[in-house]
Parts: structure tokens; C-alpha cells; sequence
């Protein structure tokens, strides 16, 4: 049963008490950079490839409780954690691949982010604003959403030229919002929409959820929120059905309200920064951006999504796409769900009705 009272949790946390990413940001002492330097040197001694490695193969020492203290923060507390003053100067991008991995290997295991079963993004720019590339790979705008994991991490090494700001909103600050000024939308938002699974059906089974996956939903006391507009837009094509005037309120209210004023905080991350948050009760997106005109300058960011090693308690259809994820290429299929793709990408290629 969700709440019908305002939540008082630290993942309701607005404007007022986030002004800016220090005040959610950890910075890296000396001897924490120094154990990551030695964690870095056992594995690069080993010869490890950056997707081989697993926590073992990546020893913390006593950084091992630090690390299990953001865990505890990314799922019970605000849901985010900076991590800051690792010195990318010292080291060559692939050092920092291996630093970002063998963090994020302590959190979760690490899924599949594409077609080609990559488990490491690479977020850059491939098209500009050509919207047929993939919305990570080009430089436009991002809606608040969510993506298919439990944990996501991001890590700059190049920030672009101009622009290209992550955005993040708490989900409980969101639900607040709702129900102290726009309570009659929640009931909507809870009952939730169909998802279309675009490819992660399986044969003969229909390319829309047959059941409907909840915005807000509610287990062991913990709020999750989960949403992707452009994937219930394309739903709602594919069925060949129109939004009833409520569900569309409802729906534009939450997004009025998430990038408004009081719940939506954006950041810019510097080179070296780190970013952790919960996919559950966390929304992401991103400005757009231009990029420099030197190759070696463009905006590069890495990206994991992880599943949880210990995960907080989730209704079992918190997503559309919660029982596909983790398909291995051995078993013929990898993940092509991205949160961040846009309706508008795909909308010609789908079926007319």
C-alpha cells in the first residue's frame, strides 16, 4: 500500500537541501586513492582484460566498508553518491576503465548495455543531433527516466564543450509533490501503463507487456519509481489506442513536476567524477551538448548498469523489462533495452495498425 501521507526519507530530498553536487558528493582521501592504486596494479599485473575482473580480483582493503557505506545510501538514502578527486591526469583512459569497473564489480554485476553485449558503455557522440544513432550516442536532450538495472554508474572523462548537464529527481520528493498538489493523478500513476518491449519478447509472444508496470509502487516500506514515456507512447501506437484524457494528465503532470523547480537538480560532472544512484528511486537524463572539434576532446563518458549483489525489495513487475534482463549472448539474445532511446527514433519502424 503506497503512502497517503508526505514521505519523510532522505530520497525526498529537493532544491533546498541539494544546491549543488557537493552537497551529495564523497571525496576520495589519500589513502583511499592509494588502495584503489594498489587494486589497480594487482589487476593490470594479472593482465586481466577490464570484463574479466570480478571484486576478488579487485581487493579494497579497507575501502571495502566505505564502499558498503554508498551502497547503503544509493539504496536507502538519497539514492546517489558523487565520488570525487580521483586524478584522471595520472592515468590512461583504459586505467580508468578498470578503477570505474572494479568499483562498480564491489556493487553488482555488471549487464549487457547493447546488441553487442558490451557490459562497459562508452557514451559518446557518434551522429550530433542525427536522431537514427541512439540518444547516448548523439548529442540531444534526454527526458527524466528510467532505464532496465538496478544500480547505474557513470564516469566522466571528457565533458563536452558546451552543455551535456545530468539531471536527477528523487522519486519520493516526486511523490510528495504529487500528493500534496496533485493527488487525484497518483491512482493512475500507481495502476501504471504497458510497456512496449521492442525485440525482448520472445517468438509468438506480443511486443506489449500484457500486464501494466507501475510508476510508483511500494514494498517492505521502500518507494521505487519506474517510467519511460517514449516505450508507453509506443505502447499506446502499437495497440492502436489513444490516451484517456487522465492518463495523459497524468502522465504530463509527473513530468511537469519532475523537472520542476523543486525536485530537479543538475550537475555537471568533471573529469574523474564518479556518479552511483539507484535506478529505483532515482530519475536520470541530460542536457544536450556540443562537442569539441578536436576528436581527443569530445565529450567521453562510461557507464555501467549493475545488478545489485544484495538488491533492495522491489515489487515483482517494478519493470517492463525487469525478467529480461541479464540475457547472455550464449543464450542467443542480449539486452537492446536503453532508457535513454527516444520515441521519435523508432516510431517509423514499428508496425501499423
Amino acid at each position: 500500500m503506497l503512502p497517503k501521507t508526505r514521505i519523510d526519507h532522505p530520497n525526498a530530498w529537493t532544491t533546498e537541501s541539494v544546491r549543488s553536487k557537493a552537497d551529495m558528493a564523497y571525496t576520495l582521501s589519500k589513502e583511499e586513492l592509494s588502495a584503489l592504486d594498489t587494486a589497480l596494479n594487482e589487476v593490470k599485473s594479472r593482465g586481466l582484460a577490464v570484463e574479466e575482473v570480478t571484486a576478488g580480483d579487485f581487493p579494497l582493503g579497507g575501502l571495502e566498508k566505505v564502499v558498503a557505506g554508498w551502497i547503503q545510501e544509493i539504496d536507502y538514502g538519497k539514492g546517489l553518491v558523487f565520488l570525487q578527486g580521483i586524478p584522471v591526469a595520472r592515468y590512461t583512459k583504459d586505467d580508468c576503465a578498470l578503477i570505474f569497473w572494479g568499483i562498480g564489480a564491489h556493487m553488482g554485476e555488471a549487464q549487457s548495455q547493447s546488441l553487442g553485449g558490451d557490459r562497459l558503455g562508452h557514451v559518446v557522440n557518434l551522429g550530433g543531433d542525427n536522431p537514427r544513432y541512439r540518444a547516448y550516442q548523439n548529442s540531444t536532450e534526454l527526458a527524466l527516466h528510467t532505464d532496465a538495472t538496478d544500480i547505474v554508474g557513470m564516469m566522466c572523462l571528457v565533458p563536452a564543450r558546451e552543455g551535456g548537464l545530468s539531471g536527477y529527481a528523487g522519486a519520493a520528493a516526486i511523490y510528495n509533490e504529487l500528493l500534496d498538489h496533485h493527488p487525484d493523478v497518483l491512482p493512475i500513476l500507481c495502476e501504471g501503463f504497458h510497456y512496449h518491449l521492442f525485440g525482448e519478447h520472445a517468438p509468438g509472444e506480443s511486443p506489449v507487456t500484457e500486464e501494466k508496470t507501475p510508476v510508483f509502487s511500494e514494498k517492505d516500506g521502500c518507494l521505487s519509481i519506474s517510467y519511460l514515456r517514449s516505450y508507453i507512447e509506443m505502447a499506446f501506437a502499437h495497440m492502436g489506442k489513444e490516451k484517456t484524457a487522465a492518463e495523459s494528465e497524468a502522465l504530463d503532470t509527473l513530468d511537469q513536476v519532475a523537472h520542476g523547480p523543486k525536485c530537479f537538480r543538475q550537475f555537471m560532472l568533471s573529469p574523474g567524477d564518479m556518479l552511483f544512484f539507484s535506478n529505483y528511486t532515482v530519475l536520470h537524463n541530460r542536457t544536450a551538448f556540443v562537442d569539441d572539434d578536436d576528436l581527443d576532446k569530445r565529450r567521453h563518458l562510461l557507464r555501467l548498469w549493475l545488478r545489485a549483489h544484495d538488491p533492495r525489495p522491489l515489487v515483482e513487475n517494478i519493470s517492463a523489462f525487469g525478467k529480461r534482463r541479464g540475457i547472455s549472448k550464449q543464450e542467443g539474445r542480449t539486452s537492446i533495452y536503453d532508457g535513454e532511446l527516444e520515441y521519435e527514433e523508432y516510431r517509423v519502424q514499428m508496425p501499423r495498425q
